[in-house]
């Protein structure tokens, strides 16, 4: 069967870095595909005998990108493997890889036709609002404070997961760093004992043996894990009912090292019977590398 990514999501997000992973892993890709053209590219590329092919649609498609959540919609009615991925970032984040780039925004030249304020922070305006439709129905992922491995490492396993089932994931990060924008379901363990004031713990990370064992002493911790788990257990029906592929649950502490990390492999630990489950951590001691 022939297997679909669609890239997709704001300038400056990453969508270059997903697309030349996929890549790299074997994919057949086409950059800044006109959406008109996307029914017969998929047909073609299914007559030629392909089985992996990779399509980035932003707004430097013209014209017709309102068309895009009803064109997906059609391709999923006809039965199409199609895993969409939609790639995002803070304000903050993109005006500074624009800046690093010294690149121009793709909706400069027509905000500036239109007689618009053209600068980089309008233009990041106008295309959020141009790509909220798209946006809410698909599966997020905030690159804010990502590396480019980690985010190829991420692109990777999501689609190599199986869509039949509701994607799980469960996921680490920072207060300090804000909350993710992909979370659907946050919650705060900053109230927990922290190992961070134990100089032994302090460079440790809550996936090693010395810091889980340190955070279990204390009832609270087993009681929070216990507490999420039995939430997400009970709700997490409905979110399947709710004809969603993707469901995020974010977990936060201070510095995104300790207590979410631990919080969050047990939780995924709890859950180990669902497929697909995909477990991320936002820190950077716990990136994945890529070569």
């Amino acid at each position: 069967m022939l297997n679909i990514v669609l890239i997709t999501g704001i300038s400056g997000s990453g969508k270059s870095v997903a697309l030349r992973m996929l890549e790299d892993t074997g994919y057949t890709c086409i950059d800044n595909l006109p959406v008109r053209f996307l029914h017969e590219f998929i047909a073609s590329t299914q007559d030629t005998g392909l089985q992996q092919v990779a399509v980035a649609i932003d707004v430097r498609t013209p014209g017709d990108l309102d068309e895009l959540p009803g064109v997906l919609t059609s391709l999923r009615a006809m039965g199409r493997a199609l895993h969409v991925v939609f790639l995002e970032a803070s304000d903050e984040t993109l005006i500074q890889r624009y800046s690093e780039s010294r690149r121009r925004h793709p909706l400069t030249d027509r905000l500036q036709r239109e007689g618009l304020d053209a600068s980089l922070k309008d233009c990041i305006a106008r295309e959020r609002d141009m790509l909220a439709p798209l946006r809410n129905q698909e599966h997020v992922i905030d690159t804010s404070d990502l590396t480019p491995g980690q985010l190829r490492a991420w692109i990777r396993d999501l689609v190599r997961a199986n869509h039949r089932a509701i994607i799980l994931t469960f996921e680490s990060f920072a207060y300090k760093r804000g909350v993710p924008n992909d979370a659907d379901l946050v919650f705060d363990v900053r109230c927990l004992p922290n190992p961070y004031y134990d100089r032994t713990l302090r460079p440790q990370t809550g996936r090693d043996p010395a810091v889980a064992a340190w955070l279990e002493a204390f009832e609270a911790v087993p009681a929070m894990v216990d507490d999420i788990a039995g939430f997400i257990r009970k709700w997490l029906p409905l979110y399947m009912q709710d004809t969603r592929n993707y469901l995020t649950i974010a977990i936060g502490c201070t510095g995104g090292q300790h207590r979410s990390v631990y919080v969050t492999e047990q939780l995924a630990r709890r859950f180990s019977d669902h497929t697909p489950l995909l477990v991320r951590h936002r820190n950077p001691l716990l990136q994945d590398t890529d070569p």
